[in-house]
């Protein structure tokens, strides 16, 4: 039996150009998400990987107190088949190595990209749906879609995201805080849910939240 105390959050980060516009809001974002994090209870780990045309495992199942602040350097184009086709196969085989009593009861995908693929070599769109869909239902992984400059519930459902997973998040300060603070309640429930228990996805205000709409009613608001 698997370890419900333990929570695998594994994160992919697109770290193509088109990020340079908020390569500081996204730091801040991810940072914030972490420490939201390590706020709750548990055995928290966490993976992280980036992506452009090439993909690099950044750390792998660390302690939640050990993760450092993110330090992200866009460039290249947007290689998210090989990304995501490449994360889950990494962390299966990671896990398949332990003792299944030392494997996290929960893992969970964040993936986080800006742009639309555009360069994968190795994977396909067919055979990440696939992976994704397996890894559901056979291990009962979650996977979570974060996608600006698109529909990202569109795009993720064709990729084998569920629609009440992914969201749409304006390229702004306003809209990538609110997506990463989103996020980090929507890990959180799934964390804390018994196994097998259903949890709800992003909610109307986090979708609005992730367009930067309610720092903008605020503002009205003072003005």
């Amino acid at each position: 039996m698997t370890d419900p105390q333990r929570t695998l959050i594994a994160v992919l980060l697109d770290r193509s150009g088109s990020m340079e516009s908020i390569k500081s809001d996204t730091e801040g974002g991810f940072n914030a998400f972490i420490e939201q994090q390590r706020a709750l209870d548990g055995d928290v780990r966490v993976t992280l990987a980036q992506f452009d045309t090439v993909y690099e495992a950044v750390y792998a199942d660390r302690p939640i107190a050990d993760v450092p602040r993110l330090d992200l350097q866009p460039r290249g184009m947007t290689a998210l088949y090989d990304a995501v086709g490449r994360l889950i196969t990494d962390i299966g085989a990671e896990l398949a190595g332990q003792p299944e009593e030392g494997r996290p009861g929960t893992v969970i995908v964040v993936v986080l990209t800006d742009g639309h693929e555009n360069s994968s070599v190795e994977w396909t769109h067919d055979a990440v749906r696939k992976a994704i869909k397996r890894q559901e239902t056979e291990y009962s992984w979650g996977f979570l879609f974060l996608g600006a400059n698109m529909d990202a519930v569109q795009i993720g459902q064709r990729l084998g995201f569920r629609p009440d997973r992914s969201i749409t998040y304006e390229p702004s300060s306003a809209g990538v805080e609110g997506v990463f603070t989103a996020t980090s309640d929507l890990v959180s429930r799934l964390s804390s849910a018994p196994a097998g228990a259903p949890v709800a996805g992003y909610s109307d205000s986090d979708r609005e939240a992730a367009r930067g709409v309610r720092r903008l009613r605020r503002k009205k608001a003072r003005s």
